[in-house]
């Protein structure tokens, strides 16, 4: 039995198809199908069955592939810890971020970062919450940004942040005028959405219940965006308002007096962005300078744009 073999079968239970969980891992198909056969007859058990539809796990090799997954973490961590009596900050921090959060974060947490620590290298993903839950499980990354709220056994979570929501309307809008928008007003206007699967999207809701009765009013058709640039565009085309965080509410991306943004009237919808972590990730150095450099720097920056909105 090699880590070779429990990669296999984990990228095989991942992929649901050999030629696939070959290209992962970098091997031909035959090369990975023997690793996996070679497995299967030391344990003595099937893995895995083939048939029309797809590959499927039996009900051991489900057991058997969480424990992979458990052994090769540990054996990350091990290396990691090496490199960690030597420098934490040699290693790239692979660290995750939601779409809402990521494309508005990294501009400024990237200089601040590496004016702290130049050593310290990110890579980055952007994705869903569920996503980036379960890769950071699986030690695919080693902490991801979020919205709370979020729990997970074995997890660390920390707050950064907290920023406000904005109503983003075009410059001749009827509300241009006001000095603050009530909440309850939103369900008045042609809302736009994230799509389903954006927890955004259930922040906005929850600060206007009345926008859940109209997304799922079949009479009422409501638009979606897929991001929140769509939405700002969608927007500046003059399909309706939107609410956007306070660090993606920004206009510069449109000629002035196109887009404005206005404030909601307290007490402001808002969300808390936190950093989640494994419990067992050895470099806590490397996370404590990202939380140090993102509380002390990044978020008075979004709270300071926001003031001057």
């Amino acid at each position: 039995m090699t880590l070779t073999e429990l990669r296999y079968i984990i990228a095989v239970a991942d992929e649901k198809h050999f030629g696939r969980a070959a290209s992962r891992c970098f091997v031909s198909q035959p090369t990975l199908s023997i690793g996996v056969k070679r497995l299967e007859d030391e344990l003595g058990v099937t893995l895995f069955e083939r048939s029309k539809t797809g590959v499927h796990l039996t009900a051991v090799a489900e057991q058997l592939v969480e424990k992979a997954r458990t052994i090769l973490q540990e054996v990350d961590a091990f290396k990691e810890l090496s490199d960690h009596v030597k420098d934490p900050f040699l290693a790239p921090l692979r660290l995750g971020a939601i779409y809402t959060i990521g494309p508005y974060l990294f501009p400024a947490l990237l200089p601040a970062l590496k004016a702290a620590e130049p050593r310290l290298k990110l890579y980055i993903e952007e994705s869903f919450t569920g996503t980036l839950r379960q890769m950071l499980k699986k030690g695919q990354l080693d902490a991801i940004i979020v919205a709370l709220p979020f729990t997970e056994p074995d997890v660390e979570v920390r707050e950064l942040y907290t920023e406000p929501f904005e109503v983003l309307l075009p410059a001749n809008h009827p509300w241009a005028d006001e000095a603050h928008i009530p909440p309850k007003q939103l369900h008045t206007e042609n809302v736009l959405l994230l799509g389903e699967g954006h927890c955004f999207r259930d922040q906005v809701i929850d600060a206007c219940p009345a926008l859940s009765r109209a997304a799922h009013d079949r009479n009422n058709v409501v638009a979606e965006g897929s991001s929140l640039e769509t939405l700002r565009h969608m927007v500046a085309s003059g399909l309706g308002v939107t609410v956007l965080p306070a660090s993606a509410a920004g206009t510069k991306s449109y000629a002035p007096g196109y887009l404005i943004t206005k404030p909601f009237s307290q007490p402001e919808p808002s969300r808390t962005v936190a950093i989640a972590w494994r419990k067992q990730f050895p470099r806590t150095e490397a996370i404590d300078l990202l939380v140090d450099v993102i509380r002390t720097q990044v978020g008075p920056q979004l709270n300071a744009k926001h003031q001057a909105a």
